[in-house]
């Protein structure tokens, strides 16, 4: 069974970071596109990122220029992202979502097969 499942929201002051955790399994992340999105409430899902997990690609979306990484670690089939310089306007529920394409589409809400059920970041001072 394909599971996907998101960890390290919390709550952070403008201008700090955090990390997100997707811990995959039932597949191997190496054959998928992992995705990261968001959904602030009262607006769509948004893309933030994509990584190509066989070759590393990564698609950057505007919300992450700049301030936001992805990192993976195979051992732990986990995919991280690094969130820096954090603003109140990053508040959001953030997902994680693979495609079994390994190479990264559109960043797209429907362009992706599995998600994860999401973590909240709230920037608030």
């Amino acid at each position: 069974q394909v599971q996907l499942v998101e960890s390290g929201g919390g709550l952070v002051q403008p201008g700090g970071s955090l990390r997100l955790s997707c811990a995959a399994s039932g597949f191997i992340l190496d054959d998928y596109a992992i995705g990261w999105f968001r959904q602030a409430p009262g607006k769509e899902r948004e893309g933030i990122l994509c990584i190509s997990m066989r070759d590393g690609d990564i698609d950057y979306l505007d919300p992450a220029k700049g301030r936001f990484t992805v990192s993976r670690d195979n051992a732990e089939n986990t995919v991280y992202l690094q969130m820096t310089s954090l603003k109140p306007e990053d508040t959001a529920l953030y997902y994680c979502a693979a495609d079994p394409d390994s190479r990264c589409p559109d960043l797209v809400p429907w362009a992706f097969d599995y998600w994860g059920q999401g973590t909240q970041v709230t920037v608030s001072s």
